[in-house]
C-alpha cells in the first residue's frame, strides 16, 4: 500500500480531541540487545519509534540520538509544530554522524515519529518504520518504506507478498545518520475520536495481519500485538506504539 495524503479535518471545537496511548517495545527472540527506542509523550502529542543500525557499532545509540533530541524538543513549555519536530530530528541525524565521525563508526537508525494537532496525524519517517491508521476494523497503511526492496515492487519487478521473504527484505534506502540531509518523507492523515494511531518498528510489521485490528482496549492490543510479532516471526527487535483518540 501506498502512502497518500489524506485532506485534514478541522476538530469540532465543541468536542475536543483527547489523545491516551501506549508504548513497548521488546529485544525478540534472537538478538542480543535491543537496537529499537520509543518516545512516548502524549501531554506533547508527540510520539517516535526509532529503530537502530549497526550492532555493537552504536545501533542503540543512534536510536537513542533521536529520544534524546525530543525529549529535549518537548521539555520546554512553549508550543511546538511539525516543523519543530522535523528540527529536531535533523539534528539527531547530525548528531548521529557526528558520533559516527568520531568513532569511525557507521550506525544509523530509521525513524517514524508522529505529531496530532486537532484532528490530524502528521507524520514523518526515513526507512522502513511505519505508521497506520485504526479505523472501524481495518488496518491502513500511511507511510511508503524507503527500502531496496519496496522500489523493486515499485518498479513492478517484485510482488507485495514476495517482497517480504525477500534476502534484501532488511536493506533501507534511506535513515537517520547515512547522509547530511535525512531525507524525512512526510505525510498528514485526518483522524477522528475512536481511530487509532499505530507507529511501529519493522520487526512488528513484518507481522503485523489485517486481522490484528482489533476493538480490544489499547493496552490490551498493544500487548496482543507484541506476542503475535514475537510468535510469528521474533527475528528482529519489536517496538510499537498505539495512540487513541477520543473526545471530551
Amino acid at each position: 500500500m501506498t502512502a497518500m495524503p489524506v485532506q485534514r479535518l478541522a476538530a469540532d471545537p465543541d468536542q475536543p480531541i483527547t489523545v491516551q496511548s501506549v508504548a513497548r517495545s521488546h529485544v525478540g527472540m534472537v538478538r542480543a540487545i535491543n537496537e529499537d527506542r520509543v518516545f512516548d509523550c502524549p501531554e506533547a502529542r508527540v510520539w517516535a519509534v526509532a529503530d537502530g543500525m549497526g550492532g555493537h557499532a552504536g545501533g542503540d545509540l543512534a536510536a537513542q540520538a533521536v529520544v534524546d533530541r525530543l525529549r529535549t524538543l518537548t521539555s520546554g513549555t512553549r508550543a511546538i509544530g511539525f516543523t519543530d519536530l522535523l528540527v529536531a530530528l535533523g539534528q539527531a541525524n547530525g548528531d548521529i554522524r557526528q558520533r559516527n565521525d568520531r568513532l569511525g563508526a557507521d550506525a544509523g537508525a530509521t525513524v517514524v515519529a508522529a505529531m496530532i494537532d486537532d484532528a490530524t496525524a502528521h507524520i514523518a519517517w526515513a526507512g522502513d518504520s511505519r505508521a497506520y491508521r485504526l479505523r472501524d476494523g481495518g488496518l491502513e497503511l500511511l507511510t511508503h518504506d524507503h527500502s531496496m526492496v519496496q522500489e523493486l515492487v515499485d518498479a513492478g519487478l517484485l510482488t507485495a507478498d514476495r517482497a517480504e521473504r525477500h534476502p534484501q527484505s532488511h536493506v533501507v534506502t534511506r535513515a537517520l545518520g547515512v547522509d547530511d540531509d535525512p531525507r524525512l518523507q512526510t505525510v498528514s492523515a485526518s483522524l477522528k475520536p475512536g481511530d487509532r494511531l499505530l507507529i511501529c518498528s519493522d520487526g512488528l510489521s513484518r507481522s503485523l495481519a489485517m486481522g490484528d485490528a482489533t476493538g480490544d482496549p489499547i493496552e490490551t492490543l498493544a500487548k496482543t500485538m507484541l506476542a503475535n510479532a514475537l510468535a510469528r516471526d521474533g527475528s528482529d527487535n519489536v517496538s510499537l506504539i498505539l495512540i487513541e483518540l477520543g473526545s471530551c
